[in-house]
Protein backbone atom coordinates (compact mmCIF):
# COMPACT_ATOMS: atom_id res chain seq x y z
CA UNK A 1 0.00 0.00 0.00
CA UNK A 2 1.52 3.67 -0.79
CA UNK A 3 0.81 5.74 1.81
CA UNK A 4 0.16 9.31 1.14
CA UNK A 5 2.56 11.45 2.28
CA UNK A 6 4.34 15.28 2.80
CA UNK A 7 7.76 15.75 2.90
CA UNK A 8 9.92 18.34 3.67
CA UNK A 9 13.19 19.90 5.11
CA UNK A 10 16.25 17.72 4.85
CA UNK A 11 18.48 15.76 7.47
CA UNK A 12 18.58 12.92 9.87
CA UNK A 13 14.45 11.24 8.75
CA UNK A 14 11.47 12.22 11.16
CA UNK A 15 8.72 10.28 10.68
CA UNK A 16 5.47 11.63 12.30
CA UNK A 17 1.66 9.59 12.35
CA UNK A 18 -0.97 10.73 13.51
CA UNK A 19 -3.81 9.37 15.60
CA UNK A 20 -7.48 7.93 14.85
CA UNK A 21 -9.71 10.23 12.77
CA UNK A 22 -6.66 12.11 12.13
CA UNK A 23 -4.58 13.24 9.20
CA UNK A 24 -1.26 13.91 8.28
CA UNK A 25 -2.23 18.07 7.91
CA UNK A 26 -2.81 17.74 12.12
CA UNK A 27 1.07 18.24 11.99
CA UNK A 28 1.55 20.28 9.17
CA UNK A 29 2.30 23.38 11.66
CA UNK A 30 5.13 21.33 13.96
CA UNK A 31 5.88 19.71 10.94
CA UNK A 32 6.99 22.63 9.50
CA UNK A 33 9.48 23.58 12.69
CA UNK A 34 11.08 20.15 12.61
CA UNK A 35 12.09 20.88 8.92
CA UNK A 36 14.34 23.48 9.86
CA UNK A 37 16.52 20.43 11.66
CA UNK A 38 15.16 17.11 9.87
CA UNK A 39 13.55 15.43 6.73
CA UNK A 40 10.42 15.36 8.05
CA UNK A 41 7.80 12.18 6.62
CA UNK A 42 4.00 13.46 7.05
CA UNK A 43 2.30 10.15 6.51
CA UNK A 44 -1.71 9.09 6.39
CA UNK A 45 -2.18 5.98 7.46
CA UNK A 46 -4.56 3.45 5.52
CA UNK A 47 -8.44 4.23 5.62
CA UNK A 48 -7.32 7.74 6.95
CA UNK A 49 -6.43 11.09 4.75
CA UNK A 50 -5.26 10.94 1.01
CA UNK A 51 -4.14 7.23 1.88
CA UNK A 52 -6.08 4.06 0.31
CA UNK A 53 -8.76 2.35 1.95
CA UNK A 54 -8.63 -0.95 2.65
CA UNK A 55 -11.42 -3.38 4.11
CA UNK A 56 -8.42 -4.28 6.22
CA UNK A 57 -7.41 -2.56 9.48
CA UNK A 58 -5.19 -3.86 11.99
CA UNK A 59 -2.12 -2.58 13.70
CA UNK A 60 0.02 -5.15 11.89
CA UNK A 61 -1.26 -4.15 8.74
CA UNK A 62 -0.15 -0.40 9.01
CA UNK A 63 3.25 -1.94 10.69
CA UNK A 64 3.69 -3.62 7.47
CA UNK A 65 2.67 -0.41 5.49
CA UNK A 66 5.18 1.82 7.24
CA UNK A 67 8.13 -0.68 6.89
CA UNK A 68 7.33 -0.75 3.08
CA UNK A 69 7.29 2.98 2.86
CA UNK A 70 10.53 3.26 5.45
CA UNK A 71 12.26 0.33 2.62
CA UNK A 72 10.93 2.19 -0.45
CA UNK A 73 12.02 5.74 0.56
CA UNK A 74 15.53 3.58 1.74
CA UNK A 75 15.17 5.68 5.13
CA UNK A 76 17.96 4.50 7.92
CA UNK A 77 18.19 5.17 11.47
CA UNK A 78 14.80 7.22 11.53
CA UNK A 79 13.29 9.06 14.57
CA UNK A 80 9.66 8.01 14.86
CA UNK A 81 6.52 10.33 16.39
CA UNK A 82 3.43 9.22 16.74
CA UNK A 83 0.17 10.01 18.72
CA UNK A 84 -2.46 7.74 19.95
CA UNK A 85 -3.13 5.38 17.22
CA UNK A 86 0.19 6.73 15.27
CA UNK A 87 1.71 6.00 18.66
CA UNK A 88 0.64 2.53 18.76
CA UNK A 89 1.74 1.88 15.20
CA UNK A 90 5.63 3.46 16.29
CA UNK A 91 5.81 1.49 19.04
CA UNK A 92 4.81 -2.18 17.01
CA UNK A 93 6.83 -0.78 14.17
CA UNK A 94 9.97 0.01 16.77
CA UNK A 95 9.70 -3.45 18.33
CA UNK A 96 9.42 -5.62 15.33
CA UNK A 97 11.91 -3.27 13.13
CA UNK A 98 14.62 -1.97 15.85
CA UNK A 99 17.63 -1.82 13.55
CA UNK A 100 15.27 1.08 11.96
CA UNK A 101 14.92 3.22 14.41
CA UNK A 102 17.27 5.49 16.15
CA UNK A 103 14.98 7.29 18.74
CA UNK A 104 10.90 6.69 19.58
CA UNK A 105 8.63 9.50 20.96
CA UNK A 106 5.16 8.24 21.47
CA UNK A 107 2.36 11.12 22.23
CA UNK A 108 -0.44 10.44 25.00
CA UNK A 109 -0.75 6.70 24.48
CA UNK A 110 0.39 3.41 26.13
CA UNK A 111 1.19 0.06 25.05
CA UNK A 112 -2.12 -1.32 27.10
CA UNK A 113 -5.70 -2.16 25.48
CA UNK A 114 -8.30 0.39 26.41
CA UNK A 115 -12.30 0.03 26.75
CA UNK A 116 -14.65 1.49 24.29
CA UNK A 117 -14.69 5.16 24.04
CA UNK A 118 -15.41 6.23 20.61
CA UNK A 119 -19.32 5.65 20.23
CA UNK A 120 -20.35 9.09 20.23
CA UNK A 121 -18.01 10.09 17.31
CA UNK A 122 -18.58 6.85 15.05
CA UNK A 123 -22.28 7.99 15.74
CA UNK A 124 -21.65 11.77 15.10
CA UNK A 125 -20.13 10.50 11.62
CA UNK A 126 -23.37 8.61 11.26
CA UNK A 127 -25.43 10.80 11.85
CA UNK A 128 -24.38 13.42 9.14
CA UNK A 129 -26.59 13.06 6.06
CA UNK A 130 -23.73 14.14 3.24
CA UNK A 131 -26.37 13.91 0.49
CA UNK A 132 -28.59 16.56 2.18
CA UNK A 133 -26.03 19.05 3.87
CA UNK A 134 -24.96 22.45 1.91
CA UNK A 135 -22.32 23.63 3.73
CA UNK A 136 -19.48 22.54 6.55
CA UNK A 137 -21.42 24.76 9.09
CA UNK A 138 -24.61 22.08 8.28
CA UNK A 139 -22.09 19.34 9.15
CA UNK A 140 -20.73 20.86 12.18
CA UNK A 141 -24.37 21.94 13.36
CA UNK A 142 -25.42 17.83 13.03
CA UNK A 143 -22.30 17.39 14.54
CA UNK A 144 -23.04 18.80 17.49
CA UNK A 145 -25.52 16.93 18.52
CA UNK A 146 -23.22 13.79 19.21
CA UNK A 147 -19.89 15.64 19.93
CA UNK A 148 -20.49 19.01 21.86
CA UNK A 149 -17.07 20.08 22.03
CA UNK A 150 -16.03 22.52 19.55
CA UNK A 151 -12.55 21.33 19.35
CA UNK A 152 -13.07 17.52 18.62
CA UNK A 153 -15.57 18.28 15.78
CA UNK A 154 -13.38 20.84 14.49
CA UNK A 155 -10.60 17.79 13.87
CA UNK A 156 -13.18 15.58 13.49
CA UNK A 157 -14.56 17.70 10.47
CA UNK A 158 -11.03 18.27 8.70
CA UNK A 159 -11.81 14.72 7.34
CA UNK A 160 -14.98 16.48 5.04
CA UNK A 161 -13.98 17.18 1.86
CA UNK A 162 -16.17 18.46 -1.21
CA UNK A 163 -16.01 15.85 -4.39
CA UNK A 164 -15.34 16.66 -8.01
CA UNK A 165 -19.65 16.75 -8.31
CA UNK A 166 -19.66 19.30 -5.66
CA UNK A 167 -21.08 16.99 -3.12
CA UNK A 168 -19.44 16.20 0.37
CA UNK A 169 -17.65 12.74 1.04
CA UNK A 170 -15.24 11.35 4.07
CA UNK A 171 -11.49 11.34 3.10
CA UNK A 172 -11.60 8.14 6.28
CA UNK A 173 -13.06 4.72 5.65
CA UNK A 174 -15.53 4.92 8.31
CA UNK A 175 -16.87 1.27 7.82
CA UNK A 176 -13.58 -0.15 8.05
CA UNK A 177 -12.71 1.75 11.09
CA UNK A 178 -15.97 0.61 12.63
CA UNK A 179 -15.70 -2.71 11.98
CA UNK A 180 -12.50 -2.98 13.58
CA UNK A 181 -12.39 -0.33 16.37
CA UNK A 182 -12.02 -3.60 18.83
CA UNK A 183 -8.97 -4.31 17.32
CA UNK A 184 -7.44 -0.58 16.78
CA UNK A 185 -8.06 -0.72 20.79
CA UNK A 186 -6.46 -3.56 21.64
CA UNK A 187 -2.89 -4.08 22.89
CA UNK A 188 0.95 -3.39 22.20
CA UNK A 189 2.49 -6.83 22.58
CA UNK A 190 6.21 -8.54 22.03
CA UNK A 191 8.61 -11.17 23.46
CA UNK A 192 11.51 -8.59 22.90
CA UNK A 193 11.63 -5.21 23.95
CA UNK A 194 13.04 -2.14 22.07
CA UNK A 195 16.14 -0.94 24.07
CA UNK A 196 16.71 2.58 22.20
CA UNK A 197 15.52 5.90 23.63
CA UNK A 198 12.09 6.31 23.95
CA UNK A 199 10.01 9.14 25.60
CA UNK A 200 6.44 8.99 26.19
CA UNK A 201 4.77 12.39 26.55
CA UNK A 202 1.37 12.71 28.14
CA UNK A 203 -1.07 15.48 28.49
CA UNK A 204 -1.78 16.89 32.01
CA UNK A 205 -5.25 16.50 31.62
CA UNK A 206 -5.29 13.15 29.89
CA UNK A 207 -6.41 10.38 31.45
CA UNK A 208 -4.77 7.92 28.61
CA UNK A 209 -1.50 7.45 30.29
CA UNK A 210 -1.36 6.88 33.66
CA UNK A 211 2.20 6.82 35.38
CA UNK A 212 1.31 4.97 38.39
CA UNK A 213 -0.34 2.04 36.86
CA UNK A 214 0.60 2.22 33.27
CA UNK A 215 4.79 2.60 34.12
CA UNK A 216 5.40 -1.18 34.57
CA UNK A 217 3.80 -2.16 31.12
CA UNK A 218 5.88 0.42 28.98
CA UNK A 219 9.04 -0.56 30.97
CA UNK A 220 8.80 -4.00 30.10
CA UNK A 221 8.42 -3.10 26.56
CA UNK A 222 10.80 0.35 26.34
CA UNK A 223 13.50 0.10 29.36
CA UNK A 224 15.18 2.97 28.00
CA UNK A 225 11.96 5.38 28.13
CA UNK A 226 10.50 7.99 30.31
CA UNK A 227 7.65 10.15 30.89
CA UNK A 228 6.70 13.27 30.96
CA UNK A 229 3.87 15.15 31.17
CA UNK A 230 2.72 18.74 29.48
CA UNK A 231 0.74 20.61 31.54
CA UNK A 232 -2.78 22.25 30.08
CA UNK A 233 -3.18 19.85 27.67
CA UNK A 234 -5.46 17.15 27.22
CA UNK A 235 -5.21 14.48 24.27
CA UNK A 236 -3.99 16.23 21.62
CA UNK A 237 -0.82 17.65 23.24
CA UNK A 238 0.62 18.44 19.88
CA UNK A 239 -2.41 21.10 19.08
CA UNK A 240 -2.84 22.17 22.41
CA UNK A 241 0.63 22.97 23.52
CA UNK A 242 2.50 22.88 20.07
CA UNK A 243 5.58 24.72 21.23
CA UNK A 244 6.05 22.77 24.99
CA UNK A 245 5.74 19.72 22.17
CA UNK A 246 8.19 20.94 20.26
CA UNK A 247 10.21 21.91 23.03
CA UNK A 248 10.25 18.44 24.79
CA UNK A 249 10.26 16.78 21.10
CA UNK A 250 13.44 18.78 20.52
CA UNK A 251 15.51 18.36 23.96
CA UNK A 252 15.03 14.60 23.54
CA UNK A 253 15.80 13.95 19.71
CA UNK A 254 18.94 16.01 20.24
CA UNK A 255 20.32 14.87 23.61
Amino acid sequence: MELNNKTMGEGQPLLILHGLFGTLDNWQTLGKEFSKTYQVYLIDLRNHGRSPHSEEFSYQLMTDDLLEFVEQHQLQDIYLIGHSMGGKVSMNFALQNPGKVAKLLVADIAPKAYPPHHDEIIAGFRSIDLNAIQSRQEADAQLAQNVPDIGTRQFLLKNLYRQDDNSFAWRLNLDAIERNLPYILGNIESETPFTKPTLFLRGGNSRYIKPEQDAAQIQALFPNSRIETIDNAGHWLHAEQPQEFYRLTMQFLQA
